[in-house]
């Protein structure tokens, strides 16, 4: 120490540090943090889906037939049983409210990232399935080169849509999200041929440039960008 007293301290610090150094297994810490972000990931999903589920429920369009479908099955006649089992207005309307939303939770998928949660698509199970995830993405390219490349096969409509897909970079549960309509229309114009998505792509962004141009927001946007612009300081007297 009297040779060296710059290195006390150091191994001072070492000393202590493994002595009190927590005795816990990373493993068992990897573990915990991995199930507390699944469960949260598992909630927030179903907040999610029970918000798009209350929104599709003041929707005209889907309240209407749901109310519809309710009646047919007689289930709303049940919540205005009198005698004994009479109840407030307040309560039939939340029993009510309910059944509507059962009917549309039934009756309507909901796709993209509102829908359903599975308990396989949690980040826990996907960890556990990745193995397997990954050797199925390995047979489907091995088959698509097979199919498509070698063999010179035409493309299916689910081929098409993922082809299209891949070009506009979306994710399955955004492509998912889209009207059938909007789908049939990529098919008409076979946009899985590049040449055609880059038409249809400039054609989009000619749109889109129009309807900004049009749009007050925008005008008033750029009226103040060109009149103040983003990093200009102005004092008005009252």
């Amino acid at each position: 120490m009297l040779d060296h007293p710059e290195e006390y301290y150091r191994h001072y610090y070492h000393y202590y540090s493994r002595r009190l150094a927590p005795k816990v297994d990373v493993r068992i810490v990897i573990l915990v943090a991995v199930c507390a972000i699944s469960v949260f990931q598992f909630f927030s999903w179903w907040s999610s889906y029970n918000e798009a589920i209350n929104y599709l429920a003041t929707v005209p369009k889907y309240r209407i037939q749901a109310t519809e479908i309710a009646r047919q099955q007689g289930l709303l006649s049940k919540t205005r049983e009198k005698g004994k089992n009479r109840r407030s207005k307040e309560e039939i309307r939340e029993e009510e409210e309910e059944i509507i939303k059962d009917i549309i939770k039934n009756k309507i998928e909901i796709k993209g990232g509102y829908q359903k949660p599975k308990i396989y698509d949690i980040l826990l199970f996907q960890i556990i399935l990745a193995p397997f995830y990954l050797l199925k993405y390995i047979a489907w390219c091995i088959w698509w080169i097979y199919c498509f490349t070698i063999k010179g096969q035409e493309y299916g409509v689910e081929e098409k849509l993922y082809i299209i897909r891949r070009y506009m970079k979306m994710s399955q549960s955004q492509f998912d999200s889209l009207e059938d309509h909007q789908k049939e229309i990529f098919l008409e114009r076979r946009l899985w041929i590049r040449e055609n998505y880059e038409v249809y792509k400039r054609e989009q962004e000619e749109e889109l440039k129009k309807k900004m141009a049009m749009d007050p927001r925008w005008k008033r946007y750029r009226r103040w960008m060109k009149n103040e612009g983003p990093g200009r300081l102005t004092f008005i007297d009252d």
